[in-house]
């Protein structure tokens, strides 16, 4: 009973309000939109605006009088009521505020860069480390997949197992497949709202963290029927020619200089036997891991990817808060938080070759912590990849990674957690190999001779809002469950399908985006 009251309680905080009206955030002088400035509505509902400065206002039937406070570092926080807002038609224009660093009294100190910079890393510890004891994080995380094609070709160059009429057909699918994929680039948005709990224990004197997820809803807006991904273009650029192929013989594919040894055959009896022949018998670690649903797995490992990427610890996008002598670091004056704390705006590029990054850190004066960071990769900067363009056709490489982080104090252990991330990814490919697939004869004759040539990049979004952290009992930690649910498929954004939960705006993007007709 005290597991369902807990459950139950943690749902009703998400979803004390029934509908929403969408307010725009501006700079009061550029006009230009205030993306993911802090947003408090009455004792209870927090979030952060979107990329385009916008977030959702849920009805308060109960006190429309509730305050609306907005404030964004850099800029004076304003406080509105929601009829004061409903008169200015949602939009609201904050001012800047950035003082100069030698008008502004810290502390009757003063300290430049380096020093501030060498207290940021040797506080990094104290700072961030994961807060003892138990405690529940209602985590609304939204995903983008792109796929954008520059160029598709698949060019049969000799076919001797294909009729006339086939080998038609086949390239007939090819021209409409490479048509549709470079005109009508796919894309899917994935969100969720989870209630994800976390324990930190010690066991032979070593802190080990718990975690558990519970998914109070989650969405897939995607056309199943599009590719978004590599891999989904090997499978589905196969799959054309694969199934004209005779299933009752078996094939060899070989690809430039390199031949597989597998055997290939599309009869289900025989897959089925060799799926059993490779099958690895399951340890127990494997039949644990097992039991917890695919869906819950997968969500997790969405949410563990943000957390490890962001953690300014160890995190693989923040070097740039440890690594001080990779990075020439510029102090860039003054500003004040809300309740008058003063913080450090910090410049950053690269030094050394190590370095990737360029950007922004905001340095909290009284304990040196990073409570917001802005970076994108350096001009000429990429994070690795191959280059065999001229041997094995094939070039790829990471050359888009760039984000917002934003940390916010837990008020009981005065530590730091990652309330809001932005982080945007993108690969570039280029693959331009022959494929041969060849009959297993005494003849070893070809049946399928291709040329397949394909450029662009795959592009990656990742939005992940820390709406409230509590603490919980280690009790009510033991008694959590991590039950299975189902994605909603979606055609089309619809805001009433989370109007009982707290989300982000969506950007004009995903709201443009529909799958066929309604």
């Amino acid at each position: 009973m005290k597991k369902l009251f807990l459950f139950a309680f943690l749902v009703l905080q998400c979803g004390a309000y029934s509908q929403h009206k969408v307010a725009t955030i501006l700079d009061a002088i550029s006009g230009k939109a205030i993306p993911y400035a802090n947003i408090k509505i009455g004792n209870n509902f927090s979030t952060v605006s979107n990329s385009d400065g916008k977030f959702n206002i849920p009805a308060i039937p109960q006190n429309n009088l509730d305050k609306v406070e907005i404030s964004f570092i850099g800029y004076e926080s304003q406080q509105l009521t929601l009829p004061q807002l409903e008169q200015q038609n949602f939009i609201i224009k904050l001012k800047p505020g950035i003082y100069e660093l030698n008008n502004v009294d810290v502390s009757n100190k003063s300290e430049d860069v380096t020093t501030i910079m060498s207290k940021v890393k040797a506080n990094l510890q104290v700072n961030y480390t994961t807060p003892s004891g138990s405690y529940v994080n209602k985590i609304f995380f939204r995903e983008q997949n792109a796929f954008k094609p520059k160029q598709f070709n698949l060019e049969i160059d000799k076919s001797t197992g294909f009729s006339k009429t086939k080998l038609k057909e086949l390239n007939a699918e090819i021209k409409s497949f490479a048509t549709s994929l470079t005109q009508t680039p796919p894309q899917d948005f994935t969100d969720f709202l989870v209630l994800h709990s976390q324990q930190s224990i010690k066991k032979t004197d070593k802190l080990v963290n718990l975690k558990k997820l519970t998914v109070l809803k989650a969405t897939e807006l995607k056309d199943e029927s599009r590719i978004v991904s590599l891999d989904d273009l090997e499978i589905t650029a196969g799959d054309l020619f694969l199934k004209h192929l005779d299933t009752t013989k078996f094939y060899r594919v070989k690809s430039g200089w390199f031949g597989s040894r597998d055997t290939i055959s599309f009869s289900k009896e025989f897959n089925d036997k060799r799926d059993d022949r490779n099958s690895p018998k399951s340890s127990k670690e494997d039949k644990e891991v097992q039991t917890t649903p695919k869906n819950v797995v997968r969500a997790k490992s969405s949410i563990a990817r943000v957390e490890r990427m962001t953690n300014p610890v160890y995190g693989l996008v923040t070097n740039f808060f440890r690594q001080t002598d990779w990075y020439t670091y510029t102090l860039d004056g003054a500003i004040f938080t809300t309740d008058y704390k003063l913080v450090y705006v910090i410049k950053f590029k690269p030094k050394k070759g190590k370095a990737k990054y360029e950007g922004t850190l905001y340095v909290s004066e009284n304990d040196y912590a990073v409570v917001k960071a802005t970076y994108r990769l350096a001009s000429g900067k990429t994070l690795g990849g191959i280059n065999l363009k001229w041997i094995l056709g094939v070039k790829a490489f990471e050359n888009i990674s760039n984000g917002t982080l934003i940390f916010k104090e837990n008020q009981s252990e005065k530590k730091y957690f990652l309330q809001y991330a932005t982080i945007e990814d993108g690969q570039y490919f280029y693959v331009n190999r022959p494929l041969k697939f060849i009959e297993l004869a005494d003849n070893n004759r070809d049946v399928l001779a291709l040329d397949l040539k394909v450029e662009g990049n795959v592009l990656n979004k990742t939005e992940y809002l820390n709406l409230e952290q509590k603490e919980i009992s280690e009790n009510d930690f033991d008694q959590l469950q991590e039950p299975d649910f189902k994605f909603i498929k979606i055609r089309k954004y619809d805001p009433a399908i989370w109007k009982e939960f707290t989300t982000l705006e969506p950007a004009e993007e995903m709201k443009q985006f529909s799958i066929g007709k309604d």
